[in-house]
């Protein structure tokens, strides 16, 4: 194509209005008001899906993180408590 070419696209079932034109030159595509408007929507929906799974992998990573925290938390305790037995019992406590 030379510089200054209008390409026509208008194939019935592609998602493309058919009035749709890009204008080439200089190397660079401009678009008409209708498919900027379509780029701007889908642009629009791919950032509210990226941003969901971003809010849904946080979630998950703070819960991930609550939960170790909970076993932790669970793991000293029961630490404390075989040493209490230990101690209660007269049993010799092994070096750590």
């Amino acid at each position: 194509m030379d510089s200054g070419t209008t390409v026509t696209k208008a194939e019935p079932n592609d998602g493309v209005n058919a009035d749709s034109t890009m204008n080439v030159s200089g190397g660079d595509l401009s678009m008409n008001g209708t498919d900027a408007n379509s780029l701007q929507e889908l642009t629009g929906l791919i950032q509210g899906v990226l941003q969901q799974t971003q809010d849904r992998f946080q979630n998950m990573s703070d819960q991930i993180i609550r939960r170790i925290d909970d076993m932790t938390k669970r793991i000293d305790d029961l630490e404390r408590n075989i040493t209490d037995l230990m101690t209660q019992a007269g049993v010799d406590q092994p070096e750590p």
